[in-house]
């Protein structure tokens, strides 16, 4: 019953995250916003909603393990099976935007800075707060780097309503919350059936499922050549999984955090974010990036499973 609680859960998650997307890139739109920034902001946070409710429902439930683990978890399957899968089914990618001059360090910033407060075992209040204002930088930084670039003809065609796109937005915040709270519970229950550890049911089970709104939206954008959202879509979203799902969820509770533990899997993370800036740097945006991203994912799920 756990089972089928959970991917009820997940895709109440999954098309809750769906409306708000689609809500907030439409505002972004009208407004004139460029593709990355979108991606990168109203997209980004939207993707991450799944995320952040799932982690500060853990929060709230005391399992800490599963906050932190989801945010881990997202981070490496956003980088390596979002971003490989886009590399490997996009046919040609050509970034606008200078991405590793402007972006690439907040692929990997946000992670050292999460390494660096963990070193006393734990997140805290004040932890979070850092995280939020790094946030808040994060959103000054783009806006000022915004370049306007083509619309898309279908949204632009679209008339805009403000009641229709609000009352889409509450029905997805609903579904995300609710969504949340039962996929929390019924993976714990999951994990205690199985005698598998909290940190292994958040960094696989619930990332995985949390991350597939960034799959589903930067595949799309890669199929239909806006590179830029859909690249801007994976490191907007990485920034907010740290700064505003941690963020949030160690204000609400003390987040413990074990290192040497898991340091595999952080490591793991703090790797595919640096390949990220590699490519970024050499601009690798093709296939044998994708499989080289798909491998690292492998690695991953072996040494979890051993």
């Amino acid at each position: 019953m756990d089972f089928i609680i959970f991917i009820i859960s997940m895709g109440a998650l999954i098309y809750g995250a769906d409306f708000i997307i689609q809500q907030s890139e439409r505002i972004a739109l009208y407004y004139n916003i460029s593709h990355f920034v979108i991606g990168a902001t109203l997209v980004a946070v939207g993707t991450s909603l799944p995320e952040m409710a799932v982690s500060i429902s853990a929060s709230v439930k005391g399992s800490g393990d599963i906050a932190v683990a989801n945010v881990i978890g997202s981070t490496i399957f956003n980088i390596s099976l979002v971003l490989g899968s886009v590399f490997l089914i996009a046919k040609k990618i050509s970034p606008q935007r200078d991405l590793f001059a402007k972006d690439s360090a907040w692929s990997l910033f946000p992670i050292l800075v999460f390494i660096l407060m963990s070193i006393d075992g734990k997140l805290n209040a004040v932890d979070g707060v850092l995280f939020l204002f790094l946030m808040l930088g994060y959103i000054i930084f783009l806006i000022n780097s915004n370049q306007v670039d083509q619309i898309d003809e279908d949204l632009e065609k679209e008339k805009f309503a403000w009641g229709k796109t609000a009352l889409l937005l509450a029905l997805g915040f609903i579904f995300v919350i609710v969504g949340a709270d039962f996929a929390i519970d019924s993976a714990t229950n999951i994990a205690r059936d199985f005698g598998v550890s909290e940190w292994v049911i958040g960094l696989f089970l619930i990332a995985f499922g949390t991350s597939l709104p960034e799959l589903v939206i930067s595949i799309k954008s890669a199929m239909k050549n806006n590179a830029d959202l859909a690249i801007g879509n994976i490191i907007g979203s990485n920034v907010a999984n740290f700064t505003m799902v941690l963020g949030l969820s160690s204000i609400i509770n003390d987040l413990k955090v074990d290192l040497s533990a898991n340091f595999f899997d952080i490591a793991a993370a703090f790797v595919v974010s640096l390949m990220l800036v590699l490519i970024t740097a050499n601009k690798l945006y093709n296939k044998s990036a994708g499989i080289a991203l798909l491998v690292v994912l492998g690695l991953v799920i072996q040494n979890s499973l051993t």
